[in-house]
């Protein structure tokens, strides 16, 4: 038996720099109360929590919490990279779907340090080594890492199908005219995509300063319950989850010899078709869609990944402006990470938020109109993928 899960409150801190952004606590406090009174209950309520975040020590999520109250609760702290908290996500709905509980909060933050990520624990061996060592085999270079996954990834998609460099410079175009009506955004000031092309070079003919997120703090929550829970409270049931499902690496990942699939390609692929069949649906269907685009090159990709349109598309897709308002479906309205930022552990719950505001009706000069299903894509190597479909009841 699997009981309907509604999303009942949703809150989000604004995002900010590294430097400029609250203590963690305070942060995740604020984005849990704020979901609290958008559903309409107080803290007693909720029998489970599950947090996220990716830079911490263990217990940080008690932390967080206590700051809202000690209720002697099951919290469960989450780490599951970039997707983490759509992971928190993820467990908090198998819990109230299962029966196992009827309200259940979802938390995401994170408190980055400026500049690129690093490892944490160097004696130890790394998680990334095997996603290393086949970028290491295949895009040889010496840059970041993470410019390698996913300029490489973009690279693959260039030299199979004459992708041009000006098109992923449309796309983070395109993110920054989303965050402009955005108020929760880190950076809101609208590019052209000759401003995109005229950054510095961090990849010379495969990737600007402007196609790469920037490392950013804040948090974002979700409060989830049963239809019974909702309607004993007198909770909003306008938002459910249709269906959810979450992937992990399979060996096409290193076998293909692709970039495109270290960085997941296969991974959203499956994750996607299997939330398609289960609520029996397709990516044509979709009405607004939150993706992992950390970088312009896998919003690019994962367009194709998704089912938006066929493999090989993408330029087009974008080209044609079917990837945002009048077009076939609109990507990122809130900016996505390009121009909202990316704090690991919040992302997936700050798309939980979006979406949400999406299908409500309540996303102001973002609104898209009559959005009944709404699509989730969060992303993390190493590797998780978790897509959830929304619908508008």
């Amino acid at each position: 038996m699997s009981q309907d899960v509604f999303v009942a409150g949703v809150g989000m801190t604004p995002f900010t720099k590294p430097g400029a952004n609250e203590p963690y606590p305070d942060m995740a406090a604020k984005a849990t109360q704020q979901a609290l009174a958008d559903a309409g209950i107080d803290y007693s309520l909720v029998e489970q929590a599950y947090v996220g975040y990716v830079y911490g020590d263990s217990t940080a999520g008690q932390r967080a919490l206590y700051n809202v109250g000690m209720t002697g609760i099951p919290i469960i702290n989450v780490n599951n990279n970039c997707s983490t908290g759509s992971t928190a996500l993820f467990l908090a709905r198998q819990a109230v779907a299962s029966g196992a509980a009827q309200c259940v909060l979802a938390l995401g933050f994170e408190q980055m340090a400026p500049g690129a990520l690093g490892t944490v624990f160097k004696d130890r061996p790394s998680p990334f080594q095997p996603f290393d060592d086949a970028t290491d085999d295949l895009v040889k270079s010496d840059l970041p890492l993470a410019l390698r996954y996913f300029g490489g990834a973009g690279l693959a998609h260039m030299e199979e199908f004459g992708t041009q460099l000006s098109t992923f410079a449309r796309v983070r175009a395109k993110a920054s005219r989303h965050a402009v009506n955005n108020p929760l955004a880190l950076f809101r000031t609208e590019l052209t995509y000759e401003d995109v092309m005229a950054s510095p070079a961090l990849w010379p003919d495969v990737m600007t300063r402007l196609m790469a997120c920037p490392p950013t703090c804040g948090s974002a929550a979700a409060i989830v319950c049963s239809a019974e829970f909702a309607q004993r409270h007198g909770l909003n049931r306008q938002v459910r989850i249709k269906a959810q499902a979450m992937t992990t690496d399979q060996p096409i990942t290193f076998e293909a010899r692709d970039m495109r699939e270290v960085v997941g390609y296969s991974m959203s692929a499956a994750a996607a078709q299997q939330v398609y069949d289960a609520a029996g649906v397709g990516p044509e269907d979709m009405d607004v869609v939150e993706m992992h685009d950390c970088f312009a090159q896998n919003e690019l990709i994962t367009y194709e990944a998704l089912g938006l349109c066929p493999r090989g598309g993408a330029e087009k897709f974008i080209l044609d402006g079917d990837n945002t308002y009048g077009g076939k479906v609109v990507t990122n309205p809130s900016g996505g990470l390009l121009s909202k930022g990316h704090p690991l552990g919040a992302t997936g719950l700050a798309q939980c938020y979006e979406l949400t505001h999406q299908l409500r009706g309540t996303a102001d000069q973002r609104q898209v109109d009559n959005a009944q299903l709404a699509l989730q894509h969060n992303l993390g190597l190493g590797g998780a993928c978790v897509v959830t479909l929304y619908e508008r009841v």
